[in-house]
């Protein structure tokens, strides 16, 4: 059975113990962890899992995923989602997701990308974990799209973290309509909301947006998906960020707003 977790990304300007605490505080019991160089950088790949482990034990959360976004299509990118698969394999995560151009738009070269997505899906695959490709930029502005490109990687670490947003944001296409065609390679979800158009950066609490989750869900449960689903708000972006109470408020909402869906 699936289980949704709170994205810890979702306290972008905050500190990791304090989108633990705001988590906790808002009901979830299972998180979404992030290492992303230059936006969450909550968790040290190079460090300790037990320290992370212990975080999360004290406030009774347990972490199901890790989001270790880079730019896949340089050497330096392809460096940090190596450390961060390794970091999963030490922790026992079964999923870790990534982006081609990591946590910016920039433009993606797809030959750079398929030079890299080979040594990183094989170290995945031996570190017994799943490497999730966000719906995300250019090459994977929606699951349409990223058909063809994970049937070139032709890879079976390799699956999709399907963001119900980001295909809207990327490709002006609706989560409902777009989700069948990839439902069956997908892995992992980032449900999140939107408020504004194609290109306009307003993802809201869960139900404040026009994303009909209900059938997102519908659709992945036709398709078997039993993978995590994982909250993320981010709100109209730049900094500060909301308030911390306003970031847990809304994240309780979400939370509150799925659960008539089965999702707990």
């Amino acid at each position: 059975m699936s289980v949704l977790a709170g994205h810890t990304g979702s306290y972008y300007s905050y500190t990791f113990d304090q989108a633990l605490e705001g988590l906790a505080e808002a009901g979830y019991r299972a998180v979404e962890l992030a290492s992303v160089p230059g936006a969450t950088e909550f968790v040290d790949v190079h460090g300790d899992p037990d320290e992370v482990r212990g975080k999360l034990d004290r406030l009774g959360l347990e972490a199901v995923s890790i989001s270790g976004h880079s730019d896949l299509t340089t050497a330096e990118g392809l460096e940090h989602g190596l450390a961060v698969v390794e970091w999963a394999r030490r922790y026992g995560l079964p999923i870790v997701n990534t982006a081609i151009g990591g946590p910016g738009h920039i433009e993606e070269s797809e030959a750079a990308f398929m030079e890299n997505i080979g040594p990183l899906a094989d170290a995945a695959q031996a570190a017994g974990v799943t490497l999730a490709l966000e719906i995300h930029g250019d090459l994977m502005a929606s699951g349409e799209r990223s058909r063809p490109l994970l049937e070139r990687i032709g890879h079976p670490a390799v699956k999709v973290n399907y963001d119900t947003a980001n295909v809207e944001y990327y490709s002006g296409t609706r989560a409902e309509d777009d989700l069948p065609a990839i439902a069956d390679q997908v892995a992992h979800v980032h449900l999140k909301d939107m408020r504004g158009a194609k290109g306009e950066w307003d993802f809201p609490a869960i139900g404040e947006g026009h994303v009909d989750f209900a059938r997102v869900v519908e659709i992945l449960r036709g398709a078997g998906f039993d993978g995590p689903y994982s909250v993320e708000v981010e709100f109209t972006g730049g900094t500060p960020w909301p308030p911390l109470e306003e970031v847990t408020a809304a994240m309780r909402a979400s939370r509150e707003t799925l659960a008539p869906l089965g999702l707990s």
